[in-house]
């Protein structure tokens, strides 16, 4: 599934042809994709102009001139092609511009798009309850203290809840908490403020990396231009199981499972 390094570069690479265009055509090519496809949306979107493109956790967002804003998510396989050479039976709806073309791609259709009015666009009913996004200002040391205080649920699945970080996935949370020196299996209401401020930091910085590397390919995944990401290419511990130990001497990556999702690190250097 693309992460959020993956949704912010697909952001940006739209928003290099999209940004500012007026919106000629719309094309839905099936009724539906995860979910059918809001009523309206081809009218209220042909003629209107994008104001901005931006991204809320794991989902993409294009601002229009008329006050409303199409929200995408790329489910398992999903992305945009920008001026495909030839259309794909998976293409399953298209944006035209005068100059260029979108294509939003999903062979396996567990993506999806939503069409809401800007102002409400808080209350969406899977913003309304999310947590702060991992490369704003609101994420702090003191924010996951108190998010976690008390609980007994290992930190690996307290950050993957969207409730106390926003758009954190198994990948990145697997290479930050390796970056902080934090136990994945350690109750969240264990670690304090000192190992916290060391995990904001490594958040920052593997989802910093990630994106400018474009993201991390795995099977489906690639940029809107179509070039691959290529920060699988320097991740620490994830899929590096019973491989050495990058960062400390006779360390070997495992792998346990949490919450039905695969977790890697190092128990050696991870307390």
């Amino acid at each position: 599934m693309p992460e959020l390094p993956e949704v912010e570069t697909t952001v940006r690479g739209l928003a290099r042809f999209l940004d500012g265009e007026r919106i000629t055509r719309v094309a839905l090519n099936r009724p539906d994709m995860r979910f059918p496809f809001p009523q309206g949306l081809v009218q209220s979107l042909t003629g209107a102009r994008v104001s901005s493109l931006g991204r809320r956790a794991k989902y993409g967002l294009i601002h229009t001139d008329r006050d409303s804003t199409l929200i995408f998510h790329l489910g398992m396989s999903g992305r945009w092609r920008i001026d495909p050479e030839t259309p794909d039976k998976h293409d399953h709806m298209v944006i035209e511009t005068a100059g260029h073309s979108f294509a939003l791609c999903d062979p396996r259709r567990f993506g999806f798009v939503d069409l809401v009015q800007t102002p409400q666009l808080d209350r969406w009913p899977a913003f309304a309850s999310m947590g702060p996004e991992p490369l704003g200002a609101d994420l702090t040391a003191q924010h996951l203290r108190s998010a976690i205080k008390g609980r007994k649920q290992a930190i690996k699945l307290l950050l993957l809840d969207q409730k106390v970080v926003a758009g954190l996935g198994n990948i990145y949370v697997c290479e930050a908490l390796f970056m902080a020196g934090i136990d994945p299996r350690k109750a969240g209401g264990r670690i304090y403020l000192p190992a916290l401020e060391r995990l904001v930091v490594a958040i920052r910085d593997v989802l910093t990396r990630s994106i400018a590397d474009g993201g991390s390919t795995l099977r489906d995944y690639a940029r809107p231009d179509g070039q691959l990401g290529y920060f699988a290419t320097r991740f620490s511990v994830y899929g590096r199981e019973n491989q050495s130990c990058m960062r400390c001497e006779g360390g070997i990556i495992r792998r346990i499972v949490q919450g039905g999702r695969s977790t890697w690190f190092c128990p050696e250097c991870q307390s």
